[in-house]
């Protein structure tokens, strides 16, 4: 069952969010306890409000290129949180914005967007993209899509959507354009994420050896398993971090380029290259890798912006922003000089278990400025 108000039709019972399946095979059930909830909170939309670098990205984004909203303009707000975009839309000049927001983060939006004196431009719908139907189409999509490395929780996917559905053929995306970058790194986090792992598995030990003393039970058949589970936890995992510019020891490289307005879900289900990158620091240590993105407000090449604005979560020697970097850790690291090239086979593609999680294939091999080109190397991790 769906209630209509104002030609927006939703879906609101809490059992049909519970039972369906979107079209992907994904339980929307699931996939909210899983995700979305996060979102219902004031203290975690308080962690993005507070990111500087990506709150002056979109203000200046739409408050520089107010000839996108200006006007007659209609926008849509995809993921609206607490609002803010909405807000800033309606403020530089917009005739309507629908929020949408599939949480219960909508009141607090409605409450903001009533208390800026804004109800009767900006309208929040509390539902999911996918689900809900507006009256008409719009000029612009704005949306804060961008998860971890990019593409972590793939909230790209309904963005892409309400595109497909919403955005006219002259429309425009806020934002236009998204790179995915990595780069070899210097790092003591391997070292002490190694240090965890074998700490972890003396304890096993020494608990497998107290329960067949005491016991009379030998567990050491799980010992294999045990550490399996436990070098993915401490080993495979990619770790979250702010890295220093300093850390970067060689050349970054583009993993990947996308054009908002022509990505298809399909394009993005994979993220798949092979990079080359060379060492510009003397005698350092490569202990992994790391990746981070930038996104870009261009405009459209028939109505370009007048203020391009870059979001970019590289490496800072300030505080950076909340998504930080994605770092890979190798085990162990290698010695490597200024002028060998690391050339890298890269793969991300997203969960079996949930599909807002992704998984990691990372092969590289070193070519020394000698000549020599050491065997190669394959290493799996997981962004979760």
């Amino acid at each position: 069952m769906g209630s209509a108000a104002n030609g927006i039709t939703t879906t609101t019972a809490a059992a049909d969010k519970a039972t369906s399946t979107s079209s992907n095979g994904v339980d929307k059930g699931v996939d909210f306890a899983n995700y979305f909830c996060t979102y219902a909170f004031l203290y975690h939309q308080k962690e993005m409000l507070s990111d500087r670098v990506r709150m002056d990205a979109y203000f200046n984004s739409v408050f520089k290129n107010k000839h996108h909203f200006i006007g007659k303009k209609t926008v849509l707000d995809v993921g609206t949180g607490s609002g803010i975009l909405a807000i800033w839309s309606a403020q530089a000049g917009a005739k309507k914005v629908y929020a949408v927001e599939a949480t219960k983060m909508a009141d607090h939006a409605r409450e903001l967007v009533k208390a800026n004196n804004l109800h009767d431009v900006v309208e929040v719908i509390e539902g999911s993209i996918e689900d809900i139907t507006l009256p008409e189409k719009v000029d612009v999509i704005i949306s804060e899509w961008m998860g971890y490395f990019l593409l972590r929780e793939s909230m790209f996917d309904s963005v892409i959507c309400a595109r497909d559905r919403w955005l006219k053929p002259t429309g425009v995306m806020y934002p236009s354009h998204a790179r995915m970058w990595l780069a070899p790194i210097r790092s003591g986090l391997g070292d002490h994420k190694m240090s965890d792992y074998e700490g972890c598995m003396d304890d096993w030990l020494g608990f497998v050896k107290d329960t067949k003393s005491s016991y009379g039970v030998d567990m050491s058949v799980l010992t294999r398993p045990f550490s399996e589970e436990q070098r993915k936890y401490y080993l495979q995992n990619s770790v979250w971090n702010n890295l220093h510019p300093n850390q970067v020891v060689g050349t970054p490289a583009i993993l990947r380029e996308i054009d908002c307005l022509t990505v298809t879900v399909e394009d993005i289900l994979k993220v798949q290259d092979s990079i080359t990158s060379t060492i510009t620091k003397e005698d350092t240590r490569l202990c992994g890798f790391g990746g981070w993105f930038d996104v870009h407000f261009n405009g459209r090449e028939e109505n370009p912006a007048e203020c391009e604005v870059e979001l970019t979560t590289a490496p800072s020697v300030d505080d950076g922003t909340h998504w930080g970097q994605q770092v890979f850790l190798l085990h162990p690291p290698m010695r490597v000089n200024q002028g060998d090239e690391i050339l890298v086979n890269f793969s991300m593609s997203r969960s079996e278990e949930n599909h807002r999680l992704m998984k990691v294939d990372l092969g590289y091999k070193v070519k020394l400025s000698s000549g020599k080109t050491l065997p190669p190397v394959i290493n799996k991790f997981y962004i979760e």
